[in-house]
């Protein structure tokens, strides 16, 4: 079973994320900023991390170069789904690493397919 962790500071995102994620067939972790997101993908070794763009603290780009940049997280596929929705936006978020750029509001096979574009 494929392992995907969520990161969002919004509890209800958070939730609907990890649901549609669940109802897919996933294994689920979860995560509410992005540092324990960051610890979490460290330490759980997920297949996929899913994350939102705007967040208090460390923001998902700056997420996404940590990750990228640690050689035990380089190679991790990253989700951005946000409400950031430029194309500027998407452009940098992929210059940042992001893998699969999703906008808010999406739906659950927008979401799905995301993820499974990344794992299958």
């Amino acid at each position: 079973m494929q392992t995907i962790l969520v990161i969002d500071d919004i509890l209800s995102e958070l939730e609907l994320i990890s649901q549609y994620l669940k109802e897919a067939g996933f294994h689920v972790l979860q995560a509410s900023d992005a540092q324990e997101g960051m610890t979490k993908a460290r330490e759980q070794k997920p297949n996929v991390v899913v994350t939102d763009v705007v967040m208090p603290g460390m923001s998902g780009l700056e997420l996404c170069r940590s990750l990228k940049g640690d050689p035990t997280t380089h190679k991790l596929p990253i989700v951005a789904c946000t409400s950031k929705n430029q194309e500027i936006d998407r452009l940098w978020g992929m210059k940042q690493g992001i893998d699969v750029y999703v906008t808010k509001p999406f739906t659950r096979e927008q979401l799905i397919r995301a993820v499974r574009s990344l794992v299958d």
